[in-house]
């Protein structure tokens, strides 16, 4: 009787397989995504003790090949699941999982329920590995009363959707948080929440189920001709321009960036300025060769968002409307913690 009562409180999860290298085998041409998701989970039995896992594999890839019609595979099967589960967890390759997660972050608003993504540096076979201590924090962390919407497990932190990046290529502290704090973190079975909010969430879960991937990124190097914005304007419906510290374009003898993005804006294209730099974001306004571009061509500004953020919310924006107005209300709302800056649009 105590077993019957014990499953019925325990949390249904749907884990949602899509290759990485934490489902990867060794082959003649390298480590390739051979397992299933399933077969991840024979590596985490304990998680029984807490969970009661399903599992579906929806693509099976290295990361590097991800798409955005695969993140749409993904925010489709959550939704054609949401209301038989009590959380997710989708398990990933590491190169673009950050992109995936801010990609779920607008695809999936306001769930109530923890969508959570990870993965690992190495694959979960092996017997020295982070895999499986990612799996079950995952399982785990997706199991919590407390946890809510689209959130990054790695390395015994929990990363909102939108905030995180990869920052190491073979450490297991991979990913960090970026401009926003660590919304818990999680050693031996035990999760410390330092963000608690989840009785703010009032609004119903809303899917989303387009997106548009002709956004184009152009990181400036020193002496670069503006003539490759020309090319992008050709091919792209929103171009991120990824300047030097705050913010700026250059004006070289070499090609008249200014020209570029005059083109740009007259043909209805959306520019946004974000910065190279990983920490503190962007701000045009300080120095004259961000300030005068940005009032002239009333330019979006990324502020305080990661690269990968900005990258999804504008193929999410632009699958929705083309309206310039529409894009830049949708830009800057605060969506899943993705900017903080609200305030400096109206600088």
């Amino acid at each position: 009787m105590s077993s019957l009562v014990k499953d019925r409180v325990l949390k249904r999860i749907l884990m949602l397989g899509t290759g990485g290298t934490i489902a990867c085998k060794s082959s003649e041409d390298g480590l390739k995504p051979l397992l299933t998701s399933e077969e991840l989970l024979r590596y985490v039995p304990d998680t029984k003790e807490f969970c009661k896992v399903d599992s579906l594999q929806v693509i099976n890839i290295d990361s590097t090949n991800m798409q955005p019609r695969y993140w749409l595979m993904i925010a489709e099967t959550i939704e054609k699941h949401y209301e038989d589960y009590d959380g997710f967890v989708v398990c990933h390759g590491t190169d673009t999982m950050a992109y995936t997660a801010a990609a779920l972050s607008y695809l999936v608003q306001n769930s109530r329920k923890p969508i959570v993504v990870t993965g690992a540096q190495k694959p979960i076979d092996l017997e020295i590995t982070d895999a499986r201590t990612n799996l079950s924090d995952s399982l785990r962390f997706a199991s919590s009363d407390k946890a809510y919407g689209v959130t990054i497990v790695f390395d015994g932190k929990v990363i909102a959707g939108t905030r995180g990046k990869k920052e190491k290529t073979k450490s297991y502290n991979a990913f960090s948080s970026i401009n926003f704090p660590y919304i818990a973190a999680i050693l031996d079975g035990h999760i410390i929440f330092y963000l608690d909010d989840k009785e703010q969430m009032k609004e119903p879960v809303r899917f989303y189920h387009s997106l548009n991937s002709k956004v184009g990124l152009l990181k400036l190097i020193p002496a670069m001709d503006s003539g490759v914005l020309d090319y992008m304007a050709e091919h792209c419906d929103a171009v991120i321009l990824e300047s030097f510290g705050v913010g700026g374009i250059p004006t070289y003898d070499s090609g008249d960036f200014h020209k570029s993005i005059e083109d740009l804006v007259r043909t209805g294209k959306t520019v946004v300025m974000t910065t190279q730099v990983t920490n503190e974001g962007s701000n045009m306004s300080v120095y004259e060769v961000g300030k005068s571009i940005k009032k002239e061509f009333d330019l979006l500004e990324a502020y305080d968002m990661t690269l990968e953020a900005v990258v999804t919310k504008l193929m999410w924006i632009l699958g929705q409307t083309s309206d310039p107005e529409e894009i830049r209300e949708m830009f800057y709302k605060t969506i899943n913690r993705d900017m903080l800056f609200t305030c400096a649009v109206h600088d």
